[in-house]
């Protein structure tokens, strides 16, 4: 999490999974990579240095989001555990799952293995049963799921991904039955692009770096086929460096901005549905 006096994040002890935040709303929004936590007994075992794991986590996510009364901020690294990857690939064993790196010194024993799959499990019991309690009181419900991606992978001072296929907001709609929350992806997307920042909107695109094939969007339509619209963001890290660390407060507050200003426009539209 953001301090924001500072670049670095809230730390948590070893027993810290995430923080849930509740309140009346039908809009969600969860942070489930923002986590650098990991457990006492596999710290001795990583092979990767501090640095290359927040490379790869989705750092100040948590920040961009903190305006929603109804938010899920994971504290742990998703190389503990993956909360977006299905159960069986949720835990990285083979580089072929982490852009590449060796994440373990050696193989990681079973029982450590199974203990990270324990948070897996947890968390879907938690996100179902919030998720069931908000469908209760609105009836329906929209979660935004909240990420960021890299665009430097050549280093702090290397050419950046083409602009072409490397949107500042990309909105992945894999799973999401598009006839049925047609209007409410249609809110999304106009609330973001005219939003206006330094004189400018922003690169707004659907499904062109990632299409939305994380397993939370997909577990959310399984389990509420016609109550619950999830929607995958991912944010470009032009808000930091994402070799350093060193975020850029003003875009920061730009993006925690924007999406604030969702929830009334998703709001309206899940009432004109009723």
């Amino acid at each position: 999490m953001l301090d924001r006096t500072g670049d670095k994040r809230q730390d948590f002890d070893e027993d810290s999974w995430w923080t849930v935040h509740r309140g009346d709303s039908p809009v969600v929004a969860t942070a489930i990579h923002d986590g650098h936590g990991l457990r006492a007994d596999l710290r001795s075992l990583i092979a990767l240095a501090d640095e290359e794991r927040l490379r790869e986590e989705d750092p100040y996510t948590a920040f961009i989001i903190q305006d929603l009364v109804n938010r899920v901020i994971v504290h742990r690294s998703r190389f503990e555990v993956d909360l977006n990857r299905a159960r069986d690939g949720a835990v990285y064993v083979d580089p072929l799952q982490a852009w590449g790196l060796t994440v373990w010194r050696d193989a990681l024993p079973h029982e450590l293995h199974e203990g990270s799959l324990v948070l897996h499990d947890e968390y879907y019991r938690m996100l179902r049963s919030m998720l069931l309690s908000i469908e209760r009181r609105h009836g329906s419900f929209v979660v935004l799921d909240v990420h960021s991606y890299n665009h430097r992978r050549g280093g702090s001072t290397a050419t950046p991904s083409d602009p072409e296929g490397a949107p500042e907001i990309n909105i992945g709609t894999h799973s999401m039955n598009r006839d049925r929350w047609a209007d409410v992806l249609a809110t999304l997307l106009e609330t973001f692009r005219r939003f206006e920042f330094q004189g400018r909107r922003f690169d707004v695109r659907e499904n062109v770096a990632f299409q939305g094939r994380g397993e939370q969007t997909r577990f959310i339509h399984e389990y509420f086929p016609q109550t619950g619209c999830a929607i995958a963001i991912e944010f470009k890290k032009f808000f930091m460096d994402e070799w350093t660390g060193e975020p850029d407060f003003e875009v920061l507050e730009a993006l925690r901005a924007l999406v604030a200003s969702t929830v009334p426009d998703l709001v309206k539209t899940l009432d004109a549905r009723r």
